[in-house]
């Protein structure tokens, strides 16, 4: 069918809400992070043991303090974008997983331990979690890869992200550690850090932040963020058992509908991201769950699982065909622009 019945059709998964955020409202603590004032700012506010920073990724606060530190680290660069950093694109990473702390997705899915619950360790994010698996690789990659880009400048301790206590060998815990085990999704993260950095550089001589390209480094910052997923996911499959099916599903559809986002290069700072979110479902899906007509959730949001489902099956049906036509379609900086509006028009269609 015609490219642009593709585009309307495909744009479905990502409606963002009736009223867009204004920059008057990044002050208000909703737009955050659950227990982002809480998380370490720095590197150096984690603890340093046997001269290393020490970084236990399997805690909530610490993997939020890793973002903190990278949001804090990367502001300089955007800001012409957005007061207050508002216009840091790396705030997608750190706003999904408040999403996935908040609607209880970090826990422990299959029960045996209280990792991740109220009653239990509530900050604890279970290795037995598909969501925790997958953000390990956006959130502790991306770092590792800042780190050996030079971002955060010479840092006077090495780092030690700390293992979980079962399924080490999925995960990797050093720089040195990650490059010889994942050097091509390595390589992508420090390629959109070293590209910030490269724009610092160039700005000594002419005075200004002139060849900072958003549009390419949303590019980059794309490239590496599907590179993560594209490795995480068959290595966590084994993880979708401990779901529901609805639930199991949906990882599915979200980590597929990725890849069309992707190609818009659509902007993740602070405030789109919190209108993209907005209609994500608000609870894991349980057995029971029809998606087109789940009671507690609103209309968009049940919009928003039906059109995941459709998409991820026609693109499975097809070969993977009609992300090839849509990335196609977005190989212009004009049909991305065009992509992105269809995403931020669709409530009111």
């Amino acid at each position: 069918f015609g490219i642009h019945a593709l585009l309307v059709v495909t744009v479905t998964l990502s409606p963002a809400p009736a009223r867009a955020q204004s920059e008057n409202d990044v002050a208000g603590e909703d737009l955050y992070p659950p227990l982002w004032d809480l998380a370490p700012g720095n590197l150096l506010d984690f603890p340093v043991k046997d001269n290393k920073i020490v970084i236990s990724a399997w805690n909530y606060q610490d993997r939020l303090g890793v973002y903190k530190s990278l949001l804090s680290a990367s502001a300089k660069y955007f800001d012409a974008f957005g007061t207050q950093n508002s216009g840091n694109i790396l705030w997608g990473l750190p706003l999904q997983h408040g999403w996935q702390f908040r609607t209880g997705r970090l826990a422990d899915p299959s029960g045996v331990t209280s990792c991740g619950y109220e009653n239990g360790e509530l900050l604890c994010q279970s290795v037995r979690s598909w969501w925790s698996c997958m953000n390990y690789y956006l959130s502790i990659i991306p770092f590792l890869g800042a780190v050996e880009a030079g971002l955060f400048g010479q840092l006077p301790y090495e780092i030690e992200i700390l293992p979980p206590e079962e399924q080490k060998d999925d995960f990797c815990y050093s720089v040195k550690d990650c490059w010889s085990r994942m050097p091509k999704l390595m390589d992508d993260w420090k390629a959109f850090f070293e590209y910030l950095l490269s724009t610092e550089h160039k700005a000594v001589s002419s005075a200004s932040l002139s060849s900072f390209k958003l549009d390419d480094a949303l590019g980059l910052m794309w490239k590496a963020h599907t590179s993560s997923i594209a490795y995480a996911l068959p290595k966590f499959h084994d993880r979708l058992i401990y779901l529901s099916d609805p639930e199991a599903n949906f990882g599915e559809d979200w980590a597929d509908a990725v890849d069309f986002i992707a190609a818009t290069h659509f902007s993740t700072d602070l405030l789109t991201t919190n209108d993209f979110q907005a209609f994500l479902p608000q609870r894991m899906l349980v057995e029971g769950d029809v998606l087109s007509s789940i009671s507690d959730f609103s209309p968009e949001q049940n919009k928003v699982l039906v059109s995941l489902r459709a998409l991820h099956k026609v693109n499975k049906i097809t070969g993977g065909l009609l992300l090839k036509i849509w990335q196609k379609a977005m190989s212009t900086e004009a049909g991305r622009r065009i992509g992105r509006e269809l995403i931020e028009s669709l409530p009111s269609r």
